[in-house]
């Protein structure tokens, strides 16, 4: 499972994968109508995805998130002293019992994502397309409807 939260001046948001043995993934986002710090974002996000694994019956799984706040938390080598957290922190506890053995939570020095980015086909650098619009102006020519929208909002800085 692959769950992460942010807060910012726009909302909060949430998202899970759960991704099975098989490598089928089952993904999941919400958008969160009340005003969620960053930590407690992830918790909401953590919750969701222990949640979605217990309604889908899985007994094991991999816990993998970046917020080390909640990882030491739940870990107990830290404690909560926001008393806002320590619901969700025990509310976290209590979905583990559902699993065999504790989920092992793990801190990696390296961001998930690294080990499952595919290298690019082409050789050029993930924002090649980018700044090619930018100096140019021009799509790439590959580009279809959605992508060009995507880069003209990117440009804008307002997505």
């Amino acid at each position: 499972m692959f769950f992460d939260g942010a807060s910012n001046f726009k909302g909060v948001s949430i998202g899970v994968v759960l991704v099975s043995k098989r490598g089928q993934h089952y993904p999941v986002s919400a958008k969160l109508r009340f005003p969620y710090t960053n930590n407690m974002a992830e918790y909401e996000a953590c919750i969701l995805g222990l949640n979605m694994a217990i309604n889908k019956n899985i007994q094991e799984m991999l816990v993998i998130g970046n917020s080390d706040f909640l990882v030491h938390q739940v870990q107990g080598e830290c404690a909560a002293k926001n008393s806002k957290i320590l619901p969700y922190l025990y509310y976290v506890q209590e979905l583990n019992k559902n699993f065999i053995n504790p989920i092992p939570l793990r801190i990696y020095n390296q961001s998930a994502y690294c080990a499952h980015v595919k290298e690019e086909t082409d050789g050029k650098p993930w924002f090649h397309d980018i700044k090619e619009y930018l100096v140019k102006g021009e799509y790439p020519e590959h580009a279809n409807h959605t992508q060009k929208c995507m880069l003209r909002k990117l440009v804008r800085k307002d997505f």
